[in-house]
Order: structure tokens, then sequence, then C-alpha cells
């Protein structure tokens, strides 16, 4: 069961949650080339292998493993998904 990213990164961003990831699973990293054409960080489903590393690293509390996102937030599994679904084309 993979984690999701949801609204409280947008207009954050913040990178800790990518430094502690064994592997490698949220993006765009700050060195990518998407990072400043996008409002948030994603997750990658099909890679997250659920440790919950990042939860705790994350300071504005945005992600969450599946079975506990908010209701009002269950676009982002989709929304999280469809970015990577987007880069692998």
């Amino acid at each position: 069961m993979p984690h999701i990213i949801a609204e409280p990164c947008i207009g954050t961003k913040d990178s800790s949650c990518i430094e502690v990831c064994p592997v490698d699973c949220i993006h765009p990293t700050k060195k990518g080339e998407h990072h400043e054409k996008v409002d948030q960080l994603y997750i990658d489903p099909e890679t997250c292998i659920d440790c919950g590393l990042c939860v705790d690293e994350c300071p504005v509390q945005a992600i969450f493993p599946k079975d506990d996102l908010p209701a009002e937030w269950h676009k982002y599994i989709e929304i999280n998904a469809n970015w990577f679904k987007k880069e692998k084309i």
C-alpha cells in the first residue's frame, strides 16, 4: 500500500521526504527538470515500498498511508499516480 502526498504539499515542496526515501519514489527532485513547473511533490505508487520514513520528515504533514488519507484528499491518490504515468510517456 503506497503513501500519498496530499494538498498540504502544494506550494511547499520541501525535499526532506526525498532525502530519506530508500527507493527514490518521490519526485520531482530539486535537481529534476520538472521541480519548478509543479505545485507539489508526488509518490510513485509502483515504486513506494510503504516504509513510512517520509511521513515524519514532512514539515507540513502532507504524506499519508493510502488507508489513512483524509476523505477530502482522496483525489490525490489519482493525482500522484497520474503524474508518473505522464512522466513515463
